[in-house]
Parts: structure tokens; C-alpha cells; sequence
């Protein structure tokens, strides 16, 4: 029964993410496209404002998909997580939760979900558990540093800033990696 909880709630949330994504990359289901999503983002300082919308575009319609469908897991609900983030701390910021009030009600629930949906697994009625895939420490690594990339920029980071910290941070982490993998003199 575990499994079959998990693919309502892969289909359910996945397949809406998969819609909201759309609105903003195709302009379907009476969304604004990736020029008037474009130019809300811009209102709230994100630029290129185009360049976001489809970086929050396809986060949410892929990730959706992947998540739906139970492949490449934790992919999908990993790639959700970002645009929720940004949505949140952007659209949201300074209002009451609800969502009657402007709040961030749903992208709370959306990170709730998607990160409950990481940490259990798609469950036996999933592609992954019928072509005997799975990700990887690599895959995750690089879900992680995507969700990394997607938290700076939700801090007012520019892509080519988020670029520069993301290579000053890794060669920190090595640096002091070196040191405390170095043998004892």
C-alpha cells in the first residue's frame, strides 16, 4: 500500500508541477510564457527575467515529470525544490503564509512534498523499479549543486556571481579537505 500512496502522490504533485512549469515555458494553461513570467521576475530584481522563467520553467516541468514518472529518483523532486525556494523567499517574502493573504502556503507545501518524496524513493510502481535504474551519489551531487545554484540566486546572486562563489566554495572544501587528508608529519 506504501507504493501505491507513493504513485498517487508522484502523479498528483509531479503532474502539477509539470502544469505550472509549462505556464511559464509555453504560456499553457492560461500562463504568461517566458516573456510575461520574464517580466514579473524582473519586477522582483531577478535579470535576465526570460533567462529565470525558463530556469524555473523547465526546474518545475522536469522535475515534475521525473517525480511522475518514479525515473532517475531523487532527481525530480530535488529539481522542484529551487524554483519553491525562489517562489517563497521572492514572490512571498514579508506576507502572512496563507495564500488568501499573498503567502507562500504552496511553495512550502510543494518543498514539504518534494522533500518527503527524496527521502522515501518512488516506491514499486515506478520506471525506476521496472528498468532497475538509479542515480547515484554523482546524480545527487549534481542535483545538489543545481539546488545550490537555484538557493544563491534566490539570495539576489547573479548567474555569473553564483558561478564565481560556487568555484571560490569547492576550492575551499578542497583546501580544507587536503588538509585534514594529509598525513600527520
Amino acid at each position: 500500500m506504501t507504493s501505491l500512496g507513493l504513485l498517487l502522490l508522484r502523479l498528483a504533485f509531479g503532474g502539477l508541477l509539470m502544469g505550472h512549469g509549462a505556464q511559464k515555458l509555453f504560456g499553457a494553461f492560461d500562463g504568461h510564457g517566458p516573456e510575461g513570467t520574464g517580466q514579473f521576475l524582473e519586477s522582483m530584481g531577478m535579470r535576465p527575467g526570460r533567462f529565470w522563467a525558463q530556469v524555473a520553467g523547465w526546474s518545475e516541468f522536469g522535475g515534475g515529470m521525473l517525480t511522475a514518472l518514479g525515473l532517475l529518483h531523487p532527481a525530480g523532486p530535488m529539481l522542484t525544490i529551487a524554483p519553491m525556494v525562489m517562489a517563497t523567499t521572492k514572490a512571498h517574502a514579508g506576507k502572512p503564509i496563507w495564500v488568501t493573504a499573498g503567502g507562500a502556503e504552496l511553495p512550502v507545501t510543494n518543498i514539504a512534498i518534494a522533500s518527503a518524496l527524496t527521502l522515501t524513493g518512488p516506491g514499486i510502481f515506478s520506471l525506476d523499479a521496472l528498468l532497475g535504474t538509479r542515480l547515484g551519489f554523482r546524480g545527487v551531487t549534481l542535483m545538489a549543486t543545481g539546488l545550490a545554484f537555484g538557493l544563491l540566486h534566490a539570495n539576489d546572486v547573479r548567474p555569473q556571481k553564483a558561478l564565481q562563489v560556487v568555484q571560490e566554495r569547492t576550492a575551499e572544501v578542497r583546501q580544507q579537505a587536503e588538509k585534514v587528508l594529509s598525513p600527520v608529519a
